[in-house]
């Protein structure tokens, strides 16, 4: 039996999988009420084909609680937040539930770490917990490192034919596990040491972050000079050995925007793009609040309340908010002490912010100006509602003559 810990986005989509393809799976998480939502048959939040998974783990009898299991094989799949003074990773949730697992784990039992970590994690704290606890890492416990690689709006997709990683102390416990995710994976699967299984999984976002980044640094370039940013990107990528991604209004979700953050900290004089890199990102949503200020200017226009961020979440078509662009540029808005803009997104039911409309038709009587945040499919099939709008599109993707950009 596989005792997955933390249900959140990462943790369940791997719990159903796993117990869609046979594995007997018992899901635990801290938060009763969670547990009590999925213990009542509703999933926690929206993902494609995530309810038809559901249902056929909960036929195949996944059950899901509040309690650690006494078994021999964990996946731990929590949260590593990063410190925001220090940049270093956040191991409080991983620890936490490592020594949970020890209490009630069978001699010899395979402790997985799903969750995102900084190289060196596994020893400097994973294994030390372990050892503080009297148990010996290799006799008495074992541990593996399977960092995950999906991503919001593709989750079932990514998890069945994306390649993975396990890092393990030992190549027989890595091929173990290697083979329990085979039970429902068809990507290639490579079997490592430890260090390098944290160190790919945070260089693979890194990577991405930094490409970002110079999208978002052309961008400012070409502001300041009056330069159509779009226009030099296409015919740079004509280019055959270019391939410049586009710029916009920050990066968000719990990847992207915070992995690369783990080697800034831990070799803050070594990873000096990257850190100007992840600057230049996190400077994007006040780029877009001076945008918006700039844009007010022009047009004369004085009641901000009037101004209406569309969208809410990190990337389109999803309901994860988390690390979003919209939700930074908010924080520097009340920063400078001004508050006021409106908020809509199609995909957030619940009220998460101030002066949050729940229709698209509530928001856009409420606005003279919009400022396309996020590129959900709503806004583009309603692209003709916006003709008397003021319109500023920080992706670019909407074509409306006159339209401002970042």
């Amino acid at each position: 039996m596989i005792n997955v810990i933390g249900l959140g986005y990462i943790g369940l989509p791997t719990a159903l999988m796993l117990a869609s393809h046979g594995v007997e799976v018992v899901g635990t998480d801290y938060n009763k009420k969670l547990v009590e939502t999925l213990n009542a048959g509703k999933t926690t939040f929206q993902e494609e084909g995530l309810d038809d998974l559901f249902a056929e783990a909960v036929k195949s009898g996944i059950r899901f609680t509040t309690e650690y299991q006494s078994t021999d094989t964990y996946i731990i799949s929590v949260p590593t937040p990063y410190d925001k003074f220090s940049k270093k990773v956040d191991t409080e949730f991983v620890i936490s539930a490592v020594k949970s697992v020890l209490e009630k784990c069978l001699p010899g039992s395979i402790i997985v770490i799903e969750s995102t970590i900084s190289p060196g994690t596994m020893d400097k704290y994973i294994k030390t917990t372990v050892e503080e606890a009297g148990l010996k890492v290799g006799d008495d416990v074992h541990l593996v490192h399977a960092p995950e690689r999906i991503m919001s709006g593709h989750m079932l997709n990514e998890l069945l034919h994306n390649n993975r990683t396990i890092g393990a102390y030992s190549n027989v416990i890595g091929e173990k596990i290697k083979e329990l995710y085979m039970n429902f994976c068809d990507g290639e699967i490579v079997v490592t040491d430890i260090k390098t299984a944290e160190m790919t999984k945070v260089v693979e976002n890194t990577y991405r972050a930094v490409n970002i980044a110079f999208a978002n640094e052309l961008a400012k370039i070409c502001r300041h000079d009056g330069m159509d940013v779009y226009e030099i990107i296409r015919i740079c990528n004509m280019h055959p050995r270019v391939n410049i991604l586009q710029p916009g209004p920050g990066v968000g979700g719990h990847c992207i925007s915070v992995d690369p953050w783990f080697l800034v900290g831990d070799y803050p004089s070594l990873a000096k793009v990257i850190d100007e890199s992840m600057r230049t990102n996190d400077g994007m949503p006040d780029f877009v609040l001076n945008r918006i200020y700039e844009i007010m200017k022009e047009k004369g226009m004085t009641d901000v309340s009037r101004v209406g961020l569309y969208g809410l979440t990190y990337k389109e078509n999803v309901d994860d908010i988390r690390e979003s662009p919209t939700l930074q540029l908010l924080e520097s808005q009340q920063r400078h002490l001004a508050t006021g803009l409106k908020v809509y997104d199609p995909y957030i039911k619940d009220n998460v912010v101030e002066n949050q409309l729940h229709s698209l038709d509530e928001f856009l009587d409420s606005i003279d100006m919009i400022v396309i945040m996020v590129k959900h499919d709503e806004i583009k099939e309603n692209a003709k509602k916006l003709a008397d709008k003021t319109v500023l599109d920080c992706h670019n993707f909407l074509q409306i003559p006159g339209a401002y950009h970042i």
